[in-house]
């Protein structure tokens, strides 16, 4: 008799051991079935965030700044190259996209373009000038542009012309042509377009000589 209440006590053991440790199992697959969710939704959310803010920079309305040098060497004086460009009027000459531009008065130039199948107009300022060094303007209203031409000597029949672009293009179609890099390769060809012009003259046709600081004609 006692040994088969022995047996019997050690049977419920057995089956209290065996089904606490079941129990146990059960608790740490859904704990470890709660950690993979759980961090399975916080990576899900981490690339939400990610992919939203790729979308914020990529969406169409929302550019960013877009900038162009170029430098074209030229077999004419230094003088010349300056004069030449300051004939603002003529830039559709060489400057692929420029329809018009007018010169309203010392420091103010109206400019009318097609660009990316789309006609703009934008008036811009002269905000420095320096003869033979450089001239820099900057729109005013329209078109966000801004640029920079620098001229320097390499020697007495020879000079440098560099420019220096920046702007914000709007729309899809601007864009796309700023990414596949069309500004670079239009603006390359504008300064060989003006190196063709000012050489095959061997003078320039006009020339403005005063200076202009922060966007004021300096007084003679």
């Amino acid at each position: 008799m006692k040994d088969s209440l022995e047996h019997a006590t050690d049977a419920l053991a057995d089956v209290a051991a065996k089904l606490k440790r079941t129990v146990e199992k059960k608790r740490s697959h859904r704990l470890r079935n709660m950690l993979f969710v759980a961090g399975a939704a916080a990576v899900a959310a981490t690339g939400a965030v990610v992919a939203r803010r790729r979308l914020r920079t990529s969406v169409p309305g929302m550019p960013q700044p877009t900038s162009v040098d170029a430098a074209v060497d030229v077999g004419v004086p230094v003088t010349v190259a300056y004069n030449q460009w300051t004939q603002f009027e003529e830039f559709p000459q060489f400057m692929e996209g420029v329809d018009e531009v007018k010169q309203l008065d010392d420091t103010l130039l109206h400019w009318a373009a097609t660009i990316a199948g789309r006609r703009a107009e934008w008036d811009a300022q002269i905000i420095e000038q320096e003869p033979d060094r450089r001239i820099t303007w900057e729109s005013v209203d329209g078109k966000r542009t801004r640029g920079t031409v620098t001229f320097e000597t390499k020697g007495p029949e020879r000079s440098r012309v560099r420019l220096h672009m920046s702007y914000q293009p709007d729309g899809v179609a601007e864009q796309v042509g700023s990414a596949m890099g069309l500004d670079s390769r239009r603006i390359h060809g504008d300064l060989a377009r003006f190196r063709e012009l000012v050489e095959g003259r061997q003078s320039a046709t006009g020339a403005w000589r005063g200076e202009v600081h922060d966007g004021e004609k300096k007084k003679a």
